[in-house]
């Protein structure tokens, strides 16, 4: 046949290809919502535009970028191998191991980038990161849908996809700039469990049950290497295979999938330098073998063997278990899971870690938080439980089990809400359909009235009743997703989101409603140290900051977000709250040169509209010290023996354990509640920085200090403050009455010399 014909045939033949109208209405529908999706994520761009560049959300996300970065310059195994790359310039002066980084999310990154460069694209890898977070979230979208229809249909993967698209804590944490693990998280996620519970399918070929099988150990160790949240992941699949063994539901496909799925997912884990062998022997990875050999023993008890001989290997396998557990055990390579884990099981626990709890996203979820999340939608996730309980298919049961150990988690810590929000989309959307089938197989019937039992006899019901049934779900969702204002008169599922990035709004709580422009503060003062300091310059400030100060500031930083030398986050938590002369030693010990304070001042403004005053807002440094008092108090006991500097940092006269040491809280004669500092607290280097930079900018405007005044620095010299041009009624009218101050000190050694008779030298 030549090739005319060839071709002639096939497009006859392509031409005959039929779509259905409800094909055609349901990828209709699905384009519909990740458009949807997208749009909502990139919502902040409208305030990134005047900056010329897109910038990252948050801080953490600038870490991300970093090892993306050089895995472009240099390849994408270049953190890793040949050596690790040290960063000299992040907790200085030892420095961080990148090699130590989880590489999923930046090496994903940087291929990508790879990629669109080589076909052309012009985009520079900060604006790239940015972009990529709403890309992988409206993937998660997508995947969502095919979980969705293998539990419940078309319909419920269209709303699963729906729910979570407007999810306000995935939205969040998947929205413009957020370049952070929880992207690839949930993908990995949602993956795993769509490949895992197709591979256990008794209706599926041993090939198709090995691709799949393949595919999810791929997903696992794609997970492992990308969140530390696979923790939950291993246990939630840990404990869903062992229930089904309980139910009485083994097969031998259970068993192949999850020694292919867990026994290939975990080797490729342990490649991850982070991760490494001992990642095997944590208390959450290790029930992976124990169920490993209950799955064994289940395969052994339903082999033709006599029973004497089951008893036999059973028991031998359970010995086995036992004593490889405590030789394991009792040689100490049981590893333990990470503090900020742990405190998910007990929450109660972070109460005595300050440097865990100082983190707002790690705290306790208030019923206030819950309730935005979920809203009147919570009301279908239960009965999506129950429909799901109520006909336990292997999927169901699992995910009754995703569903409420997400649950219990998402109310354990904040963050953890971005995990509830897939097992939420699924149950919500199981609940409606469920609620409305019935009614919806009756408005597809024609002349037909459906009929009840009661107690007088049989009463009929109409197609209308079904349809006024249908109507009033569509709008609880509507108005659950659309209507439902939460703040300032908007819809929660975009007043999550519909605001700039953290650094464009100079780190102040103001949203899209109320803010027009960028706030420029924190980008004035990076620009600062960018063009004039040098990038071997040690910056010392709370660890908020040092993410903005070492990758956009250019400068060299003690420490930051990644909390990986909490020592040293301790120390120069103690560095803020002593004195000057205290705070030398350490600044000496740490080659520093300048210390940062952000500060935020309330403008007060009377009745009238005139501008009275000035205070601290608290959302700065201000708002912060008592987290500083904290965690350098948790050290107590190692400052006052630790001798680096000839002497103890700490003795009787001078010590505390949390803030209660620096001043008391009083309530004034309207029953608000104030912190009254002591001498101690108006003495900590902290506060008279913060001080000095409050008095600079009320008195330029003329305004009177509501707070209590500390005397000037004695060691540190003004170098530049970002914000001074910010007038009282800029800030009042525009900015929501906020004034965002970062002000950058160097310490004066001359001066700490002469009086102090030393020779100290940064």
């Amino acid at each position: 046949m030549g090739f005319k014909q060839t071709l002639s045939k096939g497009l006859k033949g392509f031409g005959r290809v039929q779509v259905s109208h409800g094909a055609v209405i349901t990828y209709t529908a699905l384009l519909l919502i990740l458009f949807i999706a997208f749009t909502i994520r990139v919502l902040p761009i409208r305030w990134e535009i005047p900056a010329g560049t897109l910038g990252l959300n948050e801080f953490d996300p600038y870490y991300q970028y970093t090892a993306t970065n050089y895995m472009v310059q240099h390849g994408l195994l270049s953190p890793y191998w040949p050596t690790h790359w040290i960063n000299t310039q992040q907790f200085y002066p030892a420095g961080i191991d990148m090699g130590m980084s989880l590489p999923s999310l930046p090496m994903t990154a940087a291929a990508l980038f790879n990629i669109i460069s080589a076909l052309g694209v012009s985009i520079d890898v900060m604006s790239f990161c940015a972009l990529l977070a709403p890309v992988l979230g409206t993937l998660a979208v997508f995947i969502i849908y095919f979980l969705g229809k293998d539990m419940g249909g078309k319909n419920v993967g269209l709303l699963a996809a729906l729910v979570l698209a407007l999810s306000p804590s995935v939205i969040q944490r998947s929205s413009l700039g957020f370049f952070d693990t929880e992207t690839v998280g949930v993908i990995a996620l949602l993956m795993f469990i769509f490949l895992f519970l197709r591979a256990i399918e008794p209706t599926r070929s041993l090939r198709s049950m090995m691709l799949y099988s393949l595919g999810a150990a791929g997903a696992l160790a794609y997970f492992s290497g990308g969140w530390g949240a696979a923790y939950f992941l291993i246990g939630l699949a840990v404990l869903f295979v062992l229930t089904l063994v309980l139910i009485k539901r083994y097969s031998q496909r259970l068993l192949i999938s999850y020694s292919i799925t867990f026994g290939l997912g975990l080797f490729i884990a342990t490649m991850v330098p982070f991760l490494s062998p001992s990642y095997l022997t944590t208390g959450v990875v290790l029930p992976v073998a124990g169920v490993f050999v209950i799955l064994c023993i289940a395969e052994v008890l339903r082999a033709q063997i006599s029973a004497r001989t089951k008893t036999i290997v059973a028991a031998a396998f359970l010995v086995v278990l036992v004593a490889g557990v405590a030789a394991i055990a009792g040689f100490g390579d049981i590893s333990n899971i990470a503090a900020k884990f742990g405190s998910v099981i007990d929450p109660f626990e972070r109460a005595s870690l300050p440097i865990i709890e100082s983190v707002a996203e790690h705290r306790i979820t208030a019923w206030g938080s819950i309730y935005y999340e979920l809203g009147i939608g919570v009301l279908f996730f239960l009965l999506g439980l129950y429909f799901a309980l109520k006909n336990p298919t292997t999927r169901n049961v699992f995910l009754v089990i995703f569903g409420m150990t997400t649950l219990y988690f998402a109310g354990s810590m904040v963050r953890l809400l971005v995990l509830l929000a897939p097992a939420f989309a699924l149950l919500a959307a199981i609940g409606v359909m469920s609620l409305l089938k019935p009614f919806y197989t009756l408005l597809r019937e024609s002349g037909v009235r459906a009929t009840v039992k009661s107690k007088r006899g049989l009463k009929r019901i109409s197609r209308e009743y079904s349809a006024i049934v249908v109507v009033i779900v569509f709008l609880l969702l509507m108005s659950n997703y659309a209507f439902m204002p939460q703040s300032g008169g908007q819809p929660r599922l975009y007043n999550s989101v519909y605001g700039p990035i953290t650094i464009s709004a100079s780190s102040l709580p103001i949203g899209g409603q109320y803010l027009q422009e960028p706030i420029p503060p924190w980008r004035d003062m990076l620009s600062y140290t960018r063009n004039n300091l040098q990038s071997t310059s040690v910056v010392c400030s709370w660890w908020d900051y040092g993410d903005w100060l070492g990758m956009l500031g250019n400068v060299t930083t003690l420490c930051d977000n990644t909390t990986s030398n909490t020592t040293q986050i301790e120390n120069v938590a103690y560095a803020m709250m002593v004195n000057e002369t205290q705070s030398a030693k350490m600044l000496k010990h740490y080659d520093v040169q300048y210390m940062l304070v952000f500060v935020t001042l309330q403008v007060e403004v009377t009745s009238d509209g005139s501008i009275s005053g000035v205070s601290f807002a608290g959302y700065g440094d201000e708002g912060k010290w008592y987290w500083m008092a904290r965690i350098s108090g948790e050290a107590e006991s190692r400052f006052l023996t630790d001798d680096t500097f000839g002497t103890s940092w700490m003795n009787d006269d001078y010590r505390w354990t949390d803030e209660t040491a620096f001043g008391n809280t009083t309530s004034d004669s309207s029953g608000n509640q104030q912190f009254v500092y002591n001498d101690m607290g108006l003495n900590s280097t902290v506060y008279k920085l913060m001080s000095a930079t409050e008095q600079q900018w009320a008195a330029q405007y003329g305004l009177t200090v509501s707070d209590q005044k500390a005397e000037a620095p004695e060691y540190f010299n003004q170098v530049y403050i970002a914000g001074l041009d910010i007038d009282a009624y800029t800030a009042a009218y525009l900015y929501g009455g906020l004034v965002p101050l970062v002000a950058l000190y160097e310490f004066d050694w001359d001066a700490y010399n002469a009086a102090t008779n030393s020779t100290a030298t940064p």
